[in-house]
């Protein structure tokens, strides 16, 4: 009998990603240092919030930005969607920074589930059941984009040091985990038989939150602080007069 030959069959690949993950292109730290000071010039402080990054990292890698209500998918390129965060931290070099706690929307077991909770409730019950709220936010965005991702930005109190990473936006498995109610009456949960933190509960408010190492090779910047534009030059060297402005009702 001759011998049969094997049929061939298509390549079934992960979708590629828009652009590697955690890998800025050169021009990337110049672009968001730009950004950065522009808005430190045009604001006079180091105010930066969740939506402005937003739009800043869509510029820097021109992307697309569209805000979001679930807030995972707010910047979009092809096939690849970020949600944009931003976090306030006081270390000093920023090269010494570990761990930032990302509050990642507010996931409420009695909305989705029903019933009461408080502290006498099963911890590990409630976690999974927190834990599948964010799993089923992350397959709905999903279904739209092959390749999801977070990008933080950890942030000094005047922008004088930014630091910037990406990481996969996932699933969490509610079996790999453990979940215990603190003294402060929050749900905690850490990775089984170690006693790494990966998520925080407050049962009032709902609030979920994510605590993310930071990847040793992140982008870190020192800004210089410029000098606040003059407002008066600036509507000067536009013509700005009160015939812009319209009264529709007094």
């Amino acid at each position: 009998m001759a011998k049969r030959n094997s049929p061939k069959l298509r390549t079934v690949n992960k979708s590629v990603a828009a652009f590697p993950l955690n890998q800025f292109n050169s021009d990337f730290p110049y672009l968001l240092g730009q950004e950065i000071v522009y808005l430190l010039a045009s604001k006079g402080r180091g105010d930066l919030e969740g939506s402005e990054w937003e739009q800043i990292f869509a510029i820097c890698i021109g992307a697309d930005w569209k805000p979001s209500n679930v807030g995972l998918d707010d910047v979009v390129m092809g096939n690849t969607a970020c949600g944009a965060k931003t976090v306030k931290s006081n270390v000093k070099d920023f090269k010494n920074l570990k761990q930032v706690r990302l509050i990642s929307g507010r996931n409420s077991p009695v909305y989705s589930y029903g019933g009461t909770i408080d502290i006498t409730a099963d911890p590990n019950e409630v976690g999974e059941q927190v834990l599948e709220i964010w799993n089923e936010r992350v397959s709905s965005v999903r279904e739209k984009f092959k390749n999801l991702r977070t990008v933080v930005l950890v942030k000094s109190n005047d922008l004088s040091q930014v630091a910037v990473f990406e990481f996969d936006t996932i699933r969490y498995d509610p079996e790999l985990f453990n979940f215990i109610w603190n003294p402060r009456g929050n749900l905690e949960g850490f990775i089984k038989g170690t006693t790494t933190k990966r998520f925080t509960w407050q049962p009032h408010g709902s609030q979920f939150t994510i605590h993310e190492e930071i990847p040793e090779h992140t982008l870190i910047l020192t800004i210089k602080q410029p000098e606040r534009l003059d407002k008066e030059k600036i509507l000067d060297a536009i013509g700005f007069d009160k015939s812009w402005v319209t009264i529709e009702r007094k």
